[in-house]
């Protein structure tokens, strides 16, 4: 019988880094913010995880990833990503995707599905009957910015909770409708301060990151 990879699931956002392994109960974390490079995140999730015996490694990034490779900096952590090698720096196998990505994979149900993750920034990803759809609509022109710079954490700072809250449950829908999607998922930490969901929609989960990297490494995704 083969062995099961033991994943070290890293999630990275724009306020903390979360960590998962495969079999532990619980996840760990550790503050990011906007002079994390790449090589701090590696030695921060070193330093948390040195009781911790892993097989190879999955990492959710903030910004664009194509065919596994980061090609754009990220919005809202420091420099150095793009060239980093991440295999080097861990010694293991290591699987990149977009963050959103991840707890796409990891919230999949089945259909035609969006989500939607209301963080520091805005992040979106489809999964279409089992395949990946990488999207960037946050970077989408809307009103006098983008779409992002509504919906994610400096939007409820320059707008107010209750316009933020009613400019998601517009935005959220007009994707609904021209994406025809069969489930909405919203994740990211700005979830709990909606005071309802959008009709159609449910909330994700921090633990739907970890399953989603965990699942990287199966064979109907890889």
């Amino acid at each position: 019988m083969k062995a099961r990879l033991r994943i070290l699931v890293i999630d990275v956002g724009g306020t903390n880094i979360k960590v998962y392994l495969t079999g532990q109960q619980a996840a760990r974390k550790v503050p990011s913010g906007p002079r994390l490079t790449a090589r701090k995140m590696v030695a921060a999730v070193k330093a948390i995880t040195k009781d911790w015996a892993y097989d190879a490694v999955s990492i959710g990034y903030p910004g664009v990833v194509r065919r596994g490779r980061i090609t754009a900096e990220p919005a809202n952590l420091g420099k150095g990503w793009i060239k980093f090698s991440f295999r080097d720096a861990f010694r293991r196998p290591v699987k990149v995707v977009n963050d959103a990505v991840m707890q796409a994979i990891g919230s999949y149900r089945g259909g035609t599905m969006l989500f939607v993750g209301l963080g520091t920034g805005l992040g979106t990803a489809m999964v279409v009957n089992g395949h990946i759809v990488p999207l960037e609509l946050g970077h989408f022109p809307y009103r006098k910015r983008t779409i992002e710079a509504y919906l994610g954490t400096a939007g409820i700072a320059t707008m107010g909770r209750s316009r933020w809250r009613r400019l998601v449950n517009e935005v959220v829908s007009e994707f609904t409708a021209a994406f025809l999607v069969d489930d909405v998922v919203l994740g990211g930490g700005n979830v709990k301060k909606l005071a309802r969901l959008p009709k159609g929609c449910r909330a994700g989960a921090n633990t739907n990151a970890f399953a989603g990297g965990c699942r990287l490494w199966e064979s109907e995704w890889s």
